[in-house]
């Protein structure tokens, strides 16, 4: 996109959001009243407006489509124009900007800091409540924004027993919230049974369940896709009778392959697309607060969010169930009922989750670099096929674990 069309977009965003909302939810006819429209214009025209929907205990209305601090210049503008105001990641804009229209109207939009474990990953790492503090002031100097909104445990906690005894990441929440710097308290969710590196780790779902009975966290982040999953499906009930919210992420299983099979795309009904199907089905078949989806270009962000609340068509049903048997058939869910069982302790969600990086994200890099840091990789499996028997969607795991090793293992 060129600097006259930058320039543009600078004006536009002059006016005021009810303005813009008003004008994309098609109120005003043609044209919005800033003159020609530029590319990021027309993608958020296309969109619409998002509706929103309570979150957590607060009540507070979020964008049922939440953005990302890594999202992309042009499908973050386009989000504004559309009434997106929820922004994962926030801390994000550490690195690059943030963007003046959210620093301009700062109150319109929550902002989240993730915060991560100290002194290693997920699995290894500690909490450590004065690194913690210090990292969210730092945030907050980088990225202007005044505040934030959320902070969020990334990844979550290991176990039921270690959300009872480690508090120092709620320490640090404390003391901050105290100073005006952050408001509410969320975390992001893994499953970590069976994962040798984490000791009484347990499913995402038993961990999310003593969340919300401890009472501290307003809402959480959590993996969840299409196609049977009764173990999350009972906690997104439980979480909705608490008044907790609840944000499905990593959401297009399988998608970013099947996107890649001509032979596939071919069979699906005419007139739909698989980003577009899902993004009606989390927003209107579900019982989630919101949904993470991932874009990267102004046309996925037409493609995808132009879904958002809107009852899908017989044709997006039929989509929805040609995605659900190709992924269980391709793509692991994640939910770690294998895990336990295997002899080797081979970390398969984690094998299975950087495959999905390189085969549906095509982040090639990230998938390889993650994979190539694990102390066990695929090739430990043996094939002795005893995780296949706890696999609720039959997965051939041995072959699976194979292939992810051909394709990450930098050797």
């Amino acid at each position: 996109m060129g600097k006259k069309s930058l320039i543009k977009r600078r004006d536009f965003l002059k006016l005021s959001s009810a303005a813009m909302i008003t004008g994309l939810a098609g109120k005003l006819p043609g044209k919005l009243l800033t003159g020609e429209e530029d590319e990021i214009t027309k993608a958020a025209r296309k969109v619409g407006k998002l509706p929103r929907r309570k979150l957590g205990y607060s009540g507070r209305k979020v964008s049922i489509l939440l953005g990302a601090g890594d999202l992309a210049q042009a499908p973050t503008e386009a989000g504004i124009l559309c009434g997106m105001n929820y922004w994962h990641k926030a801390n994000s804009w550490m690195r690059s900007k943030t963007p003046d229209s959210i620093l301009k109207n700062r109150d319109a939009h929550y902002c989240q800091v993730t915060v991560d474990r100290v002194g290693g990953s997920h699995h290894t790492g500690r909490f450590d409540e004065e690194t913690h503090y210090t990292y969210v002031k730092e945030a907050l100097k980088k990225t202007g924004l005044g505040y934030f909104d959320d902070m969020q445990l990334h990844f979550g906690y290991h176990s039921t027993e270690e959300l009872k005894k480690e508090r120092g990441f709620v320490r640090a929440f404390e003391r901050l919230k105290k100073e005006g710097l952050v408001k509410h308290l969320c975390l992001s969710q893994h499953g970590y049974a069976g994962n040798s590196r984490v000791p009484g780790g347990q499913s995402a779902a038993e961990i999310l369940t003593a969340v919300v009975e401890d009472g501290l966290y307003e809402h959480a982040q959590f993996i969840y896709s299409y196609g049977a999953d009764p173990e999350m499906d009972q906690f997104i009930e439980f979480a909705r009778k608490k008044g907790f919210g609840t944000i499905a992420m990593k959401t297009a299983r399988g998608i970013g392959r099947m996107k890649q099979d001509q032979k596939f795309m071919d069979k699906l009904p005419a007139g739909t697309s698989p980003h577009h199907a899902l993004t009606r089905w989390l927003t209107t078949r579900t019982k989630l607060d919101a949904a993470v989806i991932r874009v990267k270009t102004l046309d996925e962000f037409v493609e995808t969010y132009s879904g958002a609340g809107k009852n899908l068509s017989t044709r997006d049903e039929q989509t929805i169930q040609m995605l659900t048997v190709e992924a269980d058939k391709t793509t692991c869910r994640l939910c770690t009922l294998c895990q336990p069982h295997c002899p080797q302790k081979v970390p398969i969600a984690d094998i299975l989750r950087f495959e999905r990086y390189a085969m549906d994200d095509y982040d090639w890099k990230k998938a390889q670099e993650l994979y190539m840091k694990l102390p066990t990789k695929a090739n430990a499996c043996i094939n002795c096929q005893t995780c296949m028997q706890h696999c609720p969607q039959g997965l051939r795991i041995p072959q699976q674990l194979s292939r992810a090793h051909a394709l990450l293992y930098k050797g």
